[in-house]
């Protein structure tokens, strides 16, 4: 398994240094350069003494910045030290392990350029702009204005970008994410762009006046709110992955802007919009929820087949199959449970020769208005990723 390359490759190097092989004799059989080997090797020491040390509260802050430094998640922590992310997160800070900002040189030192673009480390020093000072705002203080007193600081509004594009959650939130930024740019408010997608338009530098390429966790974006203090965070341009952030940024204080985090899960959360479409007396297939599989089978057998499952806050088709038999059944519903991370899955009655509508629509707490009423042209079932649409419907 070493010797031939595969997506769990990276697994194999891991348990072949933890039983010993040395970094020469993985080089023989795999092939990979030694200067990454080596770094493995280090990863690898550096779980070992972690893990040796038992407990919390017995890391020293050496050690945890050290592994802060290594690329140690609170959350892979958490695990290694038998305690929680949270925890682990309120300790580093109170020991004033948190981390900084750095500005990507795009020239590579050969002549002075400035981008407000900022990755994450664990170094002394933080390069972020303080509020008003972007090259944006610090240009709309001179020229004309010289002389006058300052500005005041202009409000910070965060933008949680997509990530990873895949089928479901692709270039149209990307889109949502830039026209976000450059309305929020038009209203004199700073906007802070974060992403990890180096191929989408909002990681292009001058779309925001600050980006911050960085993955999307909780960790990571909570880092970021530590450092710059935004008046609010918007969540909902960015497709799921944000979605499913917003919980623990509110949880953290953090003000989120646009659809509450209760109105998000009341639509993501299979079994209270289950629970929404009964108190409004909308119809819906005969369906279910579980979590388990005992729960699941139960519910399988007062729907029936076919049946369709989704796990609750996923998107794109992710872990969604139709199940026409038990066999299939048992098999997929294993998936749905590991894509829903303890959320409940969704068990209905899959309507055969069905049409299937979408109804895009945008709402002010107020005032809704429809944007389209798009019929799908194949039958329902069929992913609207890969479906064609009339606009309007025709039947």
């Amino acid at each position: 398994k070493l010797a031939t390359p595969g997506p769990q490759r990276v697994w194999y190097l891991r348990y072949a240094l933890k039983a010993g092989m040395s970094v020469a004799q993985i080089f023989d059989l795999t092939a990979i350069d030694p200067w990454f080997l080596d770094n493995l090797a280090q990863l690898v020491e550096m779980e070992d003494r972690l893990r040796g040390v038992g407990s919390l509260a017995a890391l020293d802050d050496g050690l945890l910045r050290e592994a802060k430094r290594c690329g140690f998640s609170d959350r892979q922590l958490a695990v290694l030290l038998g305690s929680s992310e949270m925890e682990v997160r309120a300790h580093r800070k109170s020991r004033g392990v948190v981390a900084t900002f750095k500005s990507v040189d795009t020239c590579a030192a050969e002549f002075a350029a400035y981008t407000p673009y900022f990755y994450s480390t664990y170094e002394d020093e933080d390069e972020t702009p303080a509020r008003g000072q972007t090259q944006r705002g610090a240009s709309s203080n001179a020229g004309d204005n010289a002389g006058a007193p300052p500005s005041p600081a202009p409000l910070r509004v965060m933008i949680l970008g997509g990530g990873p594009n895949r089928i479901g959650q692709g270039i149209e939130f990307d889109y949502c994410c830039c026209h976000a930024s450059f309305a929020l740019r038009e209203l004199g408010i700073e906007s802070i762009m974060v992403n990890s997608n180096p191929e989408t338009v909002s990681t292009d530098y001058d779309t925001s006046d600050l980006l911050f390429f960085e993955p999307l966790t909780a960790e990571d974006v909570l880092n970021i709110c530590d450092r710059i203090q935004p008046d609010g965070v918007i969540c909902q341009f960015g497709g799921q992955t944000p979605l499913n952030l917003a919980r623990a940024l509110s949880q953290a204080g953090v003000p989120i802007i646009g659809t509450s985090v209760d109105t998000i899960e009341a639509a993501e959360d299979r079994e209270k919009f289950q629970r929404l479409l009964e108190r409004t007396g909308l119809k819906q297939p005969a369906n279910g929820t579980a979590v388990n599989m005992d729960q699941a089978r139960r519910v399988a057998q007062q729907v029936g087949f076919p049946a369709l499952v989704r796990p609750s806050f996923v998107l794109g088709g992710r872990a969604m199959e139709i199940c026409y038999d038990q066999p299939q059944f048992e098999r997929y519903v294993k998936e749905a449970f590991i894509a829903s991370e303890g959320q409940p899955v969704l068990i209905d009655r899959f309507l055969e020769d069905a049409t299937e509508v979408d109804v895009d629509a945008i709402c002010d707490g107020q005032t809704v208005v429809v944007a389209g009423v798009m019929e799908h042209i194949e039958e329902a079932g069929v992913h609207s990723g890969d479906s064609a649409c009339s606009l309007p419907p025709y039947t």
